[in-house]
């Protein structure tokens, strides 16, 4: 969440407030002066300690809306925080307005006593007035950062679907499938058949979920086991994926396909180059509404490792800010042994 003042990131805005006030101030006391036959001193005076100083503190209104919203408080605690500031803002307001109007005009007091009452009255309608502004702003501004991200999520999910549905289909692991099962058909027809339902399984769920958002993470599992499988037949032992699932994150929510590229890194950059079984160690829990997984493989450090363009892990990263608005819901860990990546869906 963005809590930069709407004056400072938008000097337009700022520019007509300045100018709405000083033609506040000026139409006040020019009423006060020739319609009203206020003291000139007293007029001005009152311009400067009460409106003046109103327009500098009621600025900092915009922090409570900010931190006063419907996603995080209830109604009525929204309205006790606003009652608190709103008393708070409104003693400071007055206390200076009395100091500013004693040293501008020293024979003001009486004109001070006498409208107390409508002072403090007038300054919670101020205090109102503001809240009523910044929160029209604060939706202005949310409403209009909700369109971008809403046409920057089509776009990342669009490329990540894509760029999945490439990995799936394209030339290499689609030859190396069909040659894996060609040589089955004469050795283990079952092992053959067996694979290329698992082919077609994997295939299909590429194609049926292209328009979707999120998946059951049972759902997104078992694609991806069905991907490992394939895979596993062309690696054999050097290949070796484990899972530890809790139960109660089976129905959990995932962004669909958000997974694929995680493994695919893990057999590019663990299993091609390596001498020994790599185990693909995939684990998830579900604790305080999150659902938490982590994948992790091993590699050789002295492989030479493929080169990438990193596309995978960057449209995953991208597509959890801009779903979850949070940049910190995945976690990259190399310890030049072990690489791990740990993803944190919530579920709320």
């Amino acid at each position: 969440m963005d809590f930069k003042h709407p004056f400072i990131s938008n000097s337009r805005l700022a520019f007509y407030y300045v100018l709405a006030w000083f033609a506040i101030l000026s139409g006040g006391v020019l009423l006060k002066w020739l319609a009203y036959g206020f003291d000139p001193g007293i007029a001005i005076a009152e311009a400067f300690a009460l409106p003046f100083t109103f327009a500098i503190i009621g600025a900092s209104i915009w922090y409570v809306i900010k931190y006063s919203t419907l996603e995080n408080y209830s109604a009525g605690r929204i309205i006790l925080a606003h009652l608190i500031a709103a008393t708070i803002i409104v003693f400071i307001w007055l206390y200076l307005g009395v100091v500013i109007i004693k040293l501008i005009h020293p024979y003001s007091e009486q004109w001070i006593d006498n409208n107390l009452a409508a002072n403090v009255f007038g300054g919670y309608m101020l205090y109102l007035t503001y809240v009523i502004f910044f929160y029209a702003v604060n939706y202005y501004h949310g409403f209009k950062e909700k369109l971008r991200n809403e046409g920057k999520l089509k776009s990342l999910v669009k490329e990540a679907e894509l760029h999945a549905l490439k990995s799936q289909i394209n030339p290499h692991f689609l030859f190396n499938s069909l040659n894996s099962i060609s040589s089955l058909t004469m050795t283990d027809p079952a092992k053959a058949q067996e694979m290329v339902i698992n082919l077609s399984s994997l295939m299909r769920y590429s194609l049926k979920h292209d328009q979707k958002d999120k998946v059951p993470f049972s759902e997104e599992l078992n694609n991806n086991k069905l991907y490992l499988q394939i895979e596993k037949v062309r690696f054999g032992k050097k290949l070796n994926p484990v899972f530890d699932i809790d139960e109660n994150c089976l129905d959990a929510l995932i962004p669909n396909m958000i997974l694929q590229p995680l493994y695919e890194n893990a057999i590019k950059y663990g299993v091609y180059e390596a001498t020994e079984p790599v185990s693909i160690m995939t684990r998830a829990t579900f604790q305080n509404d999150v659902l938490e997984i982590n994948i992790t493989n091993n590699y050789d450090p002295n492989s030479i490792s493929k080169k990438g363009e990193g596309i995978g892990l960057r449209n995953i990263r991208d597509r959890l800010q801009i779903i979850y608005n949070n940049p910190l819901l995945m976690k990259v860990e190399d310890n030049k042994k072990e690489f791990k990546v740990t993803l944190a869906i919530p579920q709320k």
